[in-house]
């Protein structure tokens, strides 16, 4: 006779263990299998994305050199033209775009952050619904006030005008990117500063916003990163231009309208600038886009130390 038979709560442990033993078998296959499930999906949905990146650097690599970005454009049928113009024009619309927008969207964002009555809530749902607008309605509406001719509008095709409808697309996106920012700073720092008798606004300029700048910097480059790749506000406001142009008040040329301006031309030559164009577009958004990672981390390690 065994000790088990003998004892009923050795055996009553044993099978309890053997019992546990088997739903932790079943939690480790379902958790492979989920895991498994997972990583099938990512493998999936990075195998356009890396096509893309494929056929863009295939297409586009050729068209780089020298010329291609130290030139204005040449007509139709002549090689040597380059975009400088455009990269000229990008970096003036996306400037005054990001000056305009980056204020108010940090403000706005404290705002949220720091709100949980009915005002903050009508802002947040503004910006979502703002954020989710087709970029085709706000360069409409940036035409209407400030391309077409009425009194108060510049009455004419402006950098000025393209860096409003593009200031506008980039707002929502600082906004909730900063609001999730400054509510991921712990909150007994804020707290300890007003037991120190600082007030509200300093509290906001020398505790939260330096605690939240890693994701306020996120915040803002991938905002300029989105916004740097739209076309539609660029052809109701930009509209485009042969000629070097610095000046905000006048039409300027831009690297999404190179693109979507000589992609669908006849002429190899102004095709394969369109690809060069589409590719240097698309390292200055994942340069943004991994520098405003590495700056964060940067940042956090600081912090830190």
């Amino acid at each position: 006779m065994t000790v088990m038979a003998v004892d009923p709560l050795l055996a009553r442990r044993a099978e309890i263990q053997q019992i546990a033993q088997g739903a932790a078998d079943r939690r480790q296959l379902l958790s492979r299998i989920g895991i498994l499930v997972c990583r099938t999906c990512l493998v999936l949905a990075l195998i356009p994305l890396a096509a893309l990146l494929v056929y863009v650097v295939i297409r586009g690599i050729s068209a780089w050199n020298w010329a291609f970005f130290s030139h204005l454009p040449t007509p139709a049928g002549i090689p040597g033209g380059g975009i400088s113009n455009a990269i000229v024009g990008s970096v003036i619309i996306d400037s005054i775009a990001a000056a305009g927008a980056i204020p108010f969207g940090i403000a706005a964002g404290l705002f949220l952050a720091q709100s949980d009555g009915r005002v903050g809530g009508v802002l947040r749902l503004t910006a979502d619904v703002l954020a989710g607008v087709p970029s085709i309605v706000v360069a409409i509406f940036a035409y209407i006030v400030l391309v077409s001719r009425h009194p108060g509008s510049l009455g004419h095709f402006s950098a000025f005008a393209a860096s409003f409808a593009i200031g506008i697309l980039m707002l929502p996106i600082i906004m909730r990117a900063s609001e999730t920012a400054i509510r991921g700073v712990p909150h007994v720092l804020p707290e300890a500063a007003l037991a120190l008798g600082a007030r509200k606004a300093t509290v906001a300029a020398r505790v939260v916003l330096p605690t939240a700048l890693p994701g306020l910097i996120t915040a803002v480059l991938l905002a300029v990163a989105r916004a740097a790749g739209e076309t539609a506000p660029l052809l109701f406001t930009a509209i485009g231009s042969q000629y070097m142009s610095w000046s905000p008040l006048k039409p300027v040329n831009a690297i999404p309208l190179v693109v979507f301006q000589n992609g669908i031309q006849a002429y190899p030559d102004l095709v394969k600038i369109a690809w060069g164009s589409a590719l240097f577009l698309v390292v200055a958004v994942l340069a943004l886009s991994v520098g405003s990672r590495l700056v964060a981390a940067r940042l956090r390690r600081v912090r830190h130390d």
